[in-house]
Formats: structure tokens, C-alpha cells, sequence
């Protein structure tokens, strides 16, 4: 690895190097994430288009409401209510994932993607890869921005 790739994104606010640890994804490595995340991303719009089509009427292309004339008893009324509500909470947590996979691949365009936003300046060492996210971890949640350590500590914090 050279001098430049070994300084860039592991040094601190100092410029002290990490030593020998790699600080940086190669560009090899970081296709690979890109494609899983472009995977996943499609495989979201996917998702939010058949949620869209649930929530549409087919006979009006319009978004169906309350007033729904399926709904004959007050019983199918409120067990449609709560499927529309499911459904849309469901999109909306669909939609948000999608500009985490987003935002991972704006981080591998600018080269910061992998990179614990906690252990960046100031490494931890609470993993092997520290300052980057183990590949074990990207590939399983692969808009990451902490690695397992920081983010189990992140959470007891919050009580979960």
C-alpha cells in the first residue's frame, strides 16, 4: 500500500498515522459493496412500488381511503384502516432505508464508505479492522457507519 493510501482517512485531527493499519477500502473492494448496495436499493424499489400498487384502487389509479366501498361492515372498515396504516408505515420505513443505501453510496463516491465515523479520528481499536468496518459487517448491514462495537455501546447507552 502506498504512503498516500495508508494516510488518508485514518489519520487524526494531528496527522498521526495508524501504523500499518489499512485506513481505506480499495477500489476492488469498494465495487463489491457498491454492487450489494445497488442490489439492495433495487430490490427496495421494488418493495415500494408493490406497496404503492396495495395502497392504489385499481379500478381509479387513485390512493384508497376510508370511504372505501369494499368495506361493507364497520368490522372490514377498521381491519382496512390498519392495513393501509401498515402498509404505509411499512413504505415509509422502506423510504428511509433507501437513502441510507443512498447516502453508503455517495460515501464509497467520495471514498469515506467502510470508514467507523466513531474510530475515523481517534481510533478505538474495539475491532481487528479498526478504523474500518469489518467487510463481515458491511456485507450484512451495508449502510454501517459504525462498526459492531461502537454501535452495541451506542444502544446500551440508550438502553435497548
Amino acid at each position: 500500500m502506498s504512503e498516500n493510501q495508508n494516510k488518508n482517512i485514518g489519520e487524526g485531527q494531528q496527522g498521526a498515522p495508524q501504523g500499518d493499519r489499512k485506513t481505506a477500502y480499495s477500489p476492488e473492494e469498494l465495487q463489491y459493496f457498491k454492487q450489494i448496495i445497488e442490489a439492495k436499493r433495487d430490490e427496495i424499489v421494488i418493495q415500494l412500488q408493490n406497496l404503492r400498487e396495495r395502497m392504489m384502487d385499481p379500478t381509479t389509479g387513485e390512493y384508497i381511503n376510508e370511504n372505501s366501498p369494499y368495506s361493507l361492515h364497520m368490522a372490514e372498515m377498521g381491519t382496512d384502516a390498519m392495513e393501509r396504516e401498515k402498509t404505509y408505515l411499512y413504505a415509509q420505513r422502506e423510504t428511509k432505508f433507501l437513502g441510507y443505501l443512498e447516502d453508503a453510496l455517495k460515501r464509497i463516491e467520495n471514498g469515506t464508505y467502510g470508514v467507523c465515523i466513531e474510530c475515523v479520528d481517534e481510533p478505538q481499536n474495539l475491532c481487528e479492522t479498526c478504523p474500518l468496518i469489518p467487510k463481515a459487517r458491511l456485507e450484512a448491514v451495508p449502510h454501517s457507519q459504525h462498526c459492531l462495537p461502537i454501535k452495541l455501546k451506542q444502544e446500551k447507552k440508550r438502553g435497548h
